[in-house]
């Protein structure tokens, strides 16, 4: 056991017709290590689900072992591409960090079945250093003052350029993004994307908005974006 160790360090390259049980095992406790780390990366500054995290652990070893099972067989090319199929697993659209971290944990698995350790590592080190870097610098980062803002007014109103004046006063830019009927018809339901000045939403912004829709319902939130969903 040791000696397999001491080879993995000096060649990074150990295993074929000389893989022994205790070899699979060294291979699959790398691979858990390279997938705790991958749940970790992902974890920094990141919403997640205890299950995601547990499944970015387990994908490397269950990769590698496939990659191992196959290695010299004819049939390995359809594994591997099963094995990246994986990624279906979830019944739930994930957003484009979820799915590239999927993609790295089982990237990281197929190098290890390839019995390239080493290199490995470097590419955990590599990757998972330049996302948390981005991460950090939040690259890529929307602006965080947009805003859903929902108005409701009477159908005898006409919308069109209603509110432009107080969002002159309030806003750097708002876009109708959405027209529905509620109420059988009888009100219309108004969505628009605004980029608001500050942080704070001042009461008079939405007071003046009431005098303008006939005191009716206003829903302003946090944008929610899912452009990013895949």
């Amino acid at each position: 056991m040791p000696d397999f160790f001491q080879q993995l360090i000096n060649s990074g390259n150990v295993g074929g017709d000389n893989l022994t049980v205790w070899g699979v095992v060294a291979y699959t406790l790398c691979s858990l290590i390279l997938g705790l780390g991958v749940a970790a990366v992902y974890m920094y500054k990141n919403k997640y689900s205890q299950t995601m995290a547990v499944a970015l652990v387990i994908l490397p070893p269950i990769v590698q072992i496939i990659i191992m099972l196959v290695g010299g067989n004819v049939g390995a090319g359809v594994a591997v591409a099963g094995a990246f199929n994986l990624v279906r697993f979830r019944s739930m659209p994930g957003n484009a960090r979820a799915i590239g971290a999927l993609f790295f944990a089982m990237a990281l698995g197929f190098v290890i079945g390839m019995e390239q350790v080493l290199f490995a590592f470097v590419f955990f080190i590599a990757i998972g250093g330049v996302s948390l870097l981005l991460t950090i610098v939040k690259f890529g980062e929307g602006q965080s003052n947009t805003r859903i803002l929902r108005i409701t007014i009477p159908e005898n109103l006409d919308y069109e350029g209603l509110f432009d004046e107080i969002f002159a006063r309030y806003t750097q830019s708002a876009v109708l993004e959405r027209v529905r009927t509620t109420n059988m018809g009888s009100l219309f339901e108004l969505t628009y994307l605004v980029q608001v000045r500050s942080e704070t939403v001042p009461k008079s912004f939405i007071d003046e908005l009431r005098c303008c829709n006939g005191n009716l319902n206003i829903l302003y939130s946090r944008e929610k974006p899912n452009d990013e969903d895949l």
